[in-house]
């Protein structure tokens, strides 16, 4: 099924939204508070007024123009609906970036009709990048115009750019030293690309992303536009993208085998 006009012009006035909360918190001091879990290895997850205000504006256009769809955010958490359909909210996935003053983080709207991912937004609003995906077409739309994301051919590891967003925090140890091994033999290795690596791989910039650990909201509104670029998005084992966990996104399907047979045995804590 297709997704209507109407609803694509809902998904850009949600990132518009979005947007127009988060660019005044930019680079500007403001208080970080740590959501992380606490134990031996304590993760720093940080979150700011910025990402809460942010989710509860898209949240309220929802409930205000689209009550029957439920909703699934990072910071205010499930809201059932009876439409089938439900929006995949993460306000600010990078925040680490964010509170860091650095570009790379970004707001991540997807909409799952029927448990398929239809419709993908990785929105950039302070560089007022906005890369989008849905029914075969992936875009990248400025205020210059619009030009189409395709991602290029790689057929070998050892011609591959690979990137992740934070190895030692998101890998087990057989994972990053799979990793590790993965790095060893592609051309270049990238680190703390948040969404906007994927953005990036859209593009054809990037060849692979492995990533471990990831929550759904990181992950949903990617898969649109990486599979309408021409990528794809599977979990460690090689099997097409459910519901967060271990992730590897490729632009090509020659490296993204690559990447799976070093990977799959590693696919554990």
């Amino acid at each position: 099924m297709s997704v209507n006009p109407e609803t694509v012009a809902f998904a850009h006035r949600l990132a518009d939204a979005s947007g127009a909360v988060i660019r005044p918190f930019f680079r500007k001091r403001i208080q970080v508070i740590d959501k992380g879990v606490t134990g031996p290895k304590p993760l720093f997850d940080p979150v700011t007024e910025a990402d809460r205000n942010a989710e509860a504006a898209i949240r309220a256009l929802i409930k205000a123009e689209r009550p029957d769809d439920a909703i699934l955010g990072e910071e205010h958490g499930y809201e059932p609906g009876v439409s089938g359909q439900t929006w995949v909210v993460d306000p600010i996935d990078g925040t680490r970036a964010f509170i860091t003053g650095r570009h790379t983080w970004g707001t991540l709207i997807a909409l799952e009709d029927s448990g398929r991912l239809s419709l993908g937004i990785i929105d950039q609003p302070v560089l007022r990048e906005r890369f989008i995906g849905y029914d075969g077409k992936a875009e990248l739309i400025t205020p210059e115009g619009r030009s189409p994301l395709k991602t290029r051919a790689c057929a070998n590891l050892s011609s591959a750019v690979i990137s992740t967003t934070h190895p030692w925090s998101y890998f087990g140890r057989a994972q990053r030293q799979a990793f590790e091994e993965v790095c060893a033999r592609s051309r270049m290795s990238y680190f703390g690309g948040d969404c906007y690596g994927y953005a990036l791989l859209a593009m054809g910039f990037i060849d692979v992303i492995v990533e471990g650990r990831m929550a759904p909201w990181d992950v949903a509104a990617l898969v649109p536009v990486i599979e309408n670029a021409g990528g794809l998005v599977t979990d460690w084992q090689g099997n097409p993208y459910t519901n967060g966990g271990m992730v590897i996104a490729a632009g090509d399907a020659r490296v993204h085998a690559q990447a799976v047979e070093m990977l799959a045995g590693a696919d554990e804590a």
